[in-house]
């Protein structure tokens, strides 16, 4: 039997080479598979099979004295008698930089208009903004002399006029959303305790006001507690690469997976979470900055879980379209476009168009197009097209 060896030869080479060329390909792409996949498989483990919870919150315990010292900032802006005297159905924090002034003034004209909110819905509603320092005392006094305007003068003239700046003298920065976190918590503990339920939300989410209040009104009705709905990260594990914005490193987090925990864009807890995430916060460490994380951790201390609303968006905004509009309660990503999608969303007619044996059929099949489709991500799940 006749081999041709160069013919073997050949072929050999072209294997190495191959070989050579897959293993290149993963080690490049190592880090970016571990990331995607690897870390996802050692965080579902952790949490299903492992779950040792228990001894994340035991780490990050810390005396009473030591947890403190993230939340005794002076108050800057603070306007305690906003609940006062007022049978108040929702505190509504939205988390702003100073700078956004345009963003909370559409606010005040739109979802978060607290006249529109009591005269045609019949309920109180408090709409407060949470605000840091906007610049370090260095650069604000360099600011100055350069002849700038002082922001926090504004800032002072913006709360006169609104009386709704809750402002702590902690840099405003992404690095902090913690520290912002336990300013609202301790602020509605101290301040509006009698608040029926706490939202926050970010500056560039839309809140459908007339579907929230409906939902809350029921289940203030009802006298629901440990009450925590969102959208729920469920399994999720740290991100390691360091080009990410949320980049947390081993020494500040150094297990495979979150608790559960809700979107920081928008979500909604009842008064009786708002006591025990309070309570959590004056013995926890807070030096993790990412703050709806470090909600979960918190929550996880108490015993509570979060609770998935498939009408709270997650990092995505909601399609535009009246058969959304009629079940929305937050959409994630507004800022040019809040008050047009305000006016549409509202607009009296949607219930009428939505309704009936035609209105819910025609819905359904519009829903099954604009949520099922698999370039569709991270705003409402497919099966919202059934409900």
């Amino acid at each position: 039997m006749f081999v041709n060896f160069r013919w073997i030869r050949k072929c050999q080479c072209v294997q190495l080479m191959t070989t050579c060329l897959v293993l290149s390909v993963v080690m490049v792409c190592w880090e970016q598979l571990d990331d995607g996949i690897i870390s996802h498989v050692k965080s579902y483990s952790y949490r299903y099979v492992i779950n040792s919870f228990t001894y994340i919150n035991k780490s990050l315990t810390i005396p009473r004295e030591q947890a403190r010292s993230f939340s005794n900032f002076r108050y800057l802006l603070d306007p305690r008698d906003k609940c006062a005297g007022k049978d108040v159905l929702l505190l509504l924090f939205v988390k702003t930089p100073p700078k956004n002034t345009e963003r909370r003034s559409a606010i005040r004209s739109t979802w978060g208009n607290e006249t529109y909110i009591q005269s045609s819905l019949g309920v109180t509603v408090k709409v407060v903004f949470a605000l840091g320092s906007p610049k370090t005392k260095e650069e604000e006094l360099s600011w100055s002399m350069r002849g700038g305007v002082d922001i926090q003068e504004q800032l002072i003239h913006e709360d006169g006029l609104h009386g709704d700046l809750i402002q702590q003298d902690f840099l405003d920065s992404f690095y902090n959303l913690t520290l912002k976190l336990i300013l609202q918590f301790h602020w509605m503990h101290s301040r509006c305790a009698h608040a029926r339920f706490f939202m926050t939300a970010d500056d560039d989410v839309f809140i459908h006001m007339p579907n929230l209040v409906n939902y809350l009104q029921d289940l203030s009705n009802r006298g629901v507690t440990d009450f925590w709905v969102g959208y729920v990260h469920r399994g999720t594990p740290p991100i390691r690469r360091k080009d990410s914005k949320y980049y947390v490193p081993f020494e500040m987090y150094p297990w495979v997976s979150y608790p559960d925990y809700t979107a920081g864009s928008a979500y909604v807890v009842s008064s009786d979470v708002v006591d025990k995430i309070y309570q959590a916060t004056l013995t926890l460490n807070a030096s993790l900055y990412i703050d709806d994380v470090f909600m979960g951790i918190c929550a996880n201390a108490v015993g509570l879980s979060p609770q998935e609303h498939i009408y709270f968006s997650g990092g995505g905004k909601a399609p535009y379209h009246w058969c959304i509009y009629n079940q929305m309660m937050t959409s994630h990503g507004h800022v040019e476009d809040i008050y047009d999608l305000w006016k549409e969303a509202t607009h009296p007619q949607v219930k009428q168009w939505t309704s009936g044996l035609t209105g819910g059929l025609y819905c359904t099949a519009v829903k099954i197009a604009l949520l099922c489709n698999p370039f569709y991500v991270n705003g409402y799940p497919c099966k919202a097209a059934f409900l």
